[in-house]
């Protein structure tokens, strides 16, 4: 019963700041490659940010690239996407990913809306 939850979405300003976080359980944490995804109504659904299990190396849309900071806390089987000057194009569904080379698992998403 993997289970991935989602929180910390919801309100906030252009230029504000939110942390996101994934919890997940009923699964080897530490195994897998965590990214958080992001969908927008009429948009397709898009890698924001990803960090690896190999080395923790991390990537980023260029979009948020300078923005954004994935990081993950093995010990306590969690990853976090801090959002720092949020844009109205941010808001969007973001949803918490684990992935192995032949397993994936998902989230229910979060919603994040930006607006003034």
């Amino acid at each position: 019963q993997v289970q991935l939850v989602e929180s910390g979405g919801g309100l906030m300003q252009p230029g504000g700041s939110l942390r996101l976080s994934c919890a997940a359980s009923g699964l080897t944490f530490s195994r897998y490659t965590m990214s958080w995804y992001r969908q927008a109504p009429g948009k397709e659904r898009e890698l924001v940010a990803g960090i690896t299990r190999a080395d923790g190396s991390t990537n980023y849309a260029d979009s948020v690239k300078g923005r954004f900071t994935i990081s993950r806390d093995n010990a306590k089987n969690t990853v976090y996407l801090q959002m720092n000057s949020l844009k109205p194009e941010d808001t969007a569904v973001y949803y918490c990913n684990a992935a192995r080379p032949l397993h994936t698992y998902w989230g229910q998403g979060t919603q994040v809306t930006v607006s003034s």
